[in-house]
């Protein structure tokens, strides 16, 4: 459903305030709690965030459908939705702070589809503020689902596509493709209308391990989604944002599958925190229903000039961390782990039979929402290298123990992007300007007790365009079954 709106607002425009944490990224070391800087790194402060209308400007919020909003821990049948003042003042209450966010783009999670009086509330605000609405229910009438809200004065949509995953959890996701309504000027190289995919999901929690498998299959189905989507419209290269609850950490596979495929998490670059143990609890985003506090919800880049492997391979490599993962929560030793996966056979191979059998003992297949026979043959092809039948040592190492997932040259994501191999194409990208967390206290991994908005934080991220190189031939290596190239 689209809904325009008529008056405009200050677009692009990240506010101060108390409720909100900016993080001033500069060369100003003199507050260490405002300031995060690198010798080789400069981030602009909210100021020239302010001053500059090429920024393109991202909110995600997941805002805690009232059917799920809890009130009384003594009786958790008793939800919000039952009594309306409350649902009501709340709702009021976000609104308020994403207008005053004034993003270009906001995806919200737990959108209450299910109710007419809130829908309405939300389409009049958004629609007077200037926003054109996308909205999209959970299959089988779940109540809540996604809404998408894009600043008409200065973005129009081009073209929007629903996904709806079919499996457990009823999840769903929504595509827009986006262009900027003015051309931005770069120096002296000409004017261009910014083009660029979003994705608004709200993956499955996990609530328990053997539900890891469906969380990433989620992924693996939005992007074969975005692939598709490219290869019908014949697209150039451009970004790709991916927004939303992920219901995962950065520790995780998910986390690590997106990596492998090209994409960074805007707010961890801002930050400057690497993939590094040390900094993967440094912020949080998320107190779920059992009192955890994790970051969970991200706003993902992936330009065109990242070099991305096939996603069979990459969704292979995830699994195999998962099993290898596994092995080693057992303690299983590399030789044991191999051991593991012969069985009882006398070879010194892994048959596709005791392939199997060591999966099934693992969990990854024969359980409810576990691998099918042809994610398991797509690992075996995988696995088996030469193609011979067997895995023997040497393609278990490669492809099982030792597989890790790639890691991302930091400076190349926030340095010059420029470059002038003309065998190569230019394309528009983006840069991570800045992003933030509110309320201020997540960005320090600490959730006040006071906040009251949803169980989940507010995440904004500012781009800005940027020219860049791509290779025709990566390119096309990504789209070679579209015979576009």
């Amino acid at each position: 459903m689209v809904v325009a709106g008529g008056s405009n607002v200050a677009m692009f425009k990240l506010k101060r305030g108390n409720s909100s944490a900016h993080n001033v990224i500069s060369g100003d070391n003199s507050d260490e709690d405002l300031s995060r800087k690198n010798s080789s790194v400069c981030f602009p402060s909210m100021a020239e965030v302010d001053r500059d209308t090429s920024y393109v400007s991202f909110t995600t919020f997941n805002i805690l459908a009232p059917i799920y909003k809890r009130i009384d821990p003594q009786n958790p049948v008793l939800r919000e939705s039952d009594f309306r003042p409350l649902w009501m003042a709340r709702n009021e209450r976000i609104l308020d702070s994403l207008l005053s966010e004034s993003s270009s783009i906001m995806c919200l999670q737990e959108f209450w589809v299910g109710n007419e009086e809130l829908v309405d509330m939300y389409e009049e605000r958004l629609g007077d503020a200037g926003y054109c609405l996308f909205k999209l229910a959970r299959t089988n009438n779940r109540g809540d689902g996604l809404l998408t809200a894009i600043h008409k004065e200065h973005l129009s949509v081009v073209n929007n596509r629903e996904l709806f995953l079919n499996d457990f959890g009823d999840r769903v996701a929504q595509l827009l493709h986006v262009k900027s309504v003015s051309p931005f000027s770069q120096n002296q190289k000409g004017s261009f209308h910014q083009e660029f995919l979003v994705i608004n999901t709200h993956l499955l929690f996990p609530h328990d391990s053997s539900l890891c498998i469906v969380r990433l299959h989620q992924v693996y189905q939005i992007l074969q989604f975005v692939e598709l989507y490219q290869r019908e419209n014949r697209l150039k290269p451009m970004p790709i944002i991916l927004s939303g609850d992920w219901n995962g950490s950065r520790r995780g596979h998910v986390y690590k599958f997106l990596m492998s495929q090209g994409f960074v998490s805007s707010y961890d670059i801002a930050s400057q925190y690497t993939n590094s143990y040390a900094d993967s609890n440094k912020w949080v985003s998320h107190r779920n229903h059992r009192g955890n506090i994790c970051g969970v919800d991200f706003i993902w880049l992936c330009n065109p000039n990242q070099a991305r492997k096939p996603l069979k391979t990459s969704w292979a490599e995830a699994i195999f961390s998962m099993l290898k993962y596994q092995l080693r929560k057992a303690t299983l030793s590399e030789d044991d782990a191999f051991a593991f996966l012969k069985g009882d056979h006398c070879v010194e191979s892994v048959t596709y039979f005791s392939f199997s059998k060591a999966l099934h003992k693992a969990k990854l297949i024969g359980v409810p929402y576990g691998l099918c026979f042809q994610q398991l043959q797509d690992l075996w092809n995988q696995a088996d290298v030469d193609g011979n039948g067997v895995i023997d040592y040497e393609e278990f190492k490669q492809k099982i123990w030792n597989s890790k997932c790639p890691e991302h040259v930091f400076g190349n994501l926030i340095g010059s992007m420029e470059d002038t191999n003309t065998n190569e194409e230019e394309a528009i990208g983006f840069k991570v300007k800045n992003a933030m967390l509110s309320p201020r206290e997540v960005e320090k991994g600490l959730w006040p007790e006071n906040y009251s908005l949803s169980d989940h934080a507010i995440l904004t991220a500012v781009f800005s365009p940027a020219r860049m190189r791509c290779s025709v031939s990566q390119y096309c290596s990504q789209l070679v079954h579209a015979n576009i190239c």
